[in-house]
């Protein structure tokens, strides 16, 4: 605000001397001296960039207007006013170049803000980047682990199904089940049955604890115990007894928890023999429950 205040100083003394005189002397050189003083008085930047040299240059020519004030020699007067051009014109230079380095060191910080801020964003896409592959790092990882986990599941219910398959296998086995064309066929003996009884022997509940153990490892399977005699006695005798002895199966089936819903009964009597009848031996194979269990819970074909 200082420096502001002394740049009306030339002017204003040059009204001053211009009041106190009738006939103020002035040249051309000084008229121009003074228009060059306003127009660089109207531009801000003189002052802001050039105070020293905008401050000589109003010093010479107040100097110039004070000589033309007291009438000095009209040499004088435009030597002076020569000066305070000169002076003038070097003020508004410095201030013109001071102007340019300014507008250098602006587009100089403005590249380098610009560079700065294409780091910045190439610094940010790059750990967006970073941070986006490690994610799917983690996520494939997690996959991987996922997958592996999903195999050694299989792998282990696999295992474990084979061993569940295997035991089954040599429990039929052992139950000496034959594989046809309605399922698989467990056959009691009659010696596991009392003689004309129904009722299954100590050595037959052994038996059946075994066939409830296999029907418990297959829910979905349908179960049929068939009764068949031999042909000695009547034949609605025979029918009676074989019917029992299905009956008494399936009860005892299912007092060892198999469901009752699943398993269903006919007694045949002396039909379908798998001997001849002709002595004990034969009609001992004709005595005889078979269990017949379908697979997958399909149904159980009629005996043909």
């Amino acid at each position: 605000m200082k420096k502001l205040a002394l740049l009306p100083t030339a002017f204003a003394v040059s009204m001053l001397f211009a009041a106190c005189s009738t006939t103020p002397t002035t040249t051309t050189q000084l008229d121009q001296a003074r228009s060059d003083f306003s127009a660089a008085q109207g531009n801000p930047s003189v002052a802001a960039n050039a105070p020293l040299e905008f401050k000589a240059a109003a010093d010479a020519l107040d100097r110039a207007n004070a000589a033309a004030a007291q009438k000095e020699s009209l040499n004088e007067i435009d030597k002076l006013a020569y000066i305070a051009k000169q002076k003038i014109a070097t003020a508004q230079e410095v201030a013109k170049a001071k102007q340019a380095e300014a507008d250098v060191a602006n587009a100089a910080r403005q590249r380098d803000e610009i560079r700065l801020q294409a780091r910045t964003a190439e610094a940010n896409n790059a750990r967006v980047s970073a941070e986006r592959a490690k994610s799917q790092a983690e996520q494939a990882k997690a996959d991987a682990d996922a997958a592996r986990l999903q195999a050694e599941a299989a792998a282990n219910s696999a295992r474990d199904e084979a061993a569940k398959n295997a035991a089954l296998q040599q429990q039929l086995a052992d139950l000496q089940a034959k594989q046809t064309e309605r399922g698989i066929v467990i056959t009691l003996s009659d010696v596991l049955f009392n003689v004309d009884r129904a009722e299954l022997s100590a050595e037959g509940m052994r038996t059946a604890q075994k066939v409830a153990d296999v029907l418990m490892q297959e829910p979905q399977s349908v179960v049929l115990v068939e009764g068949f005699t031999d042909s000695t006695g009547t034949a609605s005798h025979n029918l009676e007894l074989s019917q029992r002895r299905a009956e008494s199966v399936r009860s005892a089936l299912i007092g060892l928890g198999v469901p009752p819903g699943k398993i269903g009964t006919r007694g045949y009597g002396e039909a379908y023999p798998v001997a001849s009848n002709a002595d004990a031996g034969s009609r001992q194979l004709n005595r005889r429950v078979e269990i017949v269990l379908s697979q997958n819970g399909a149904p159980i074909a009629n005996r043909r």
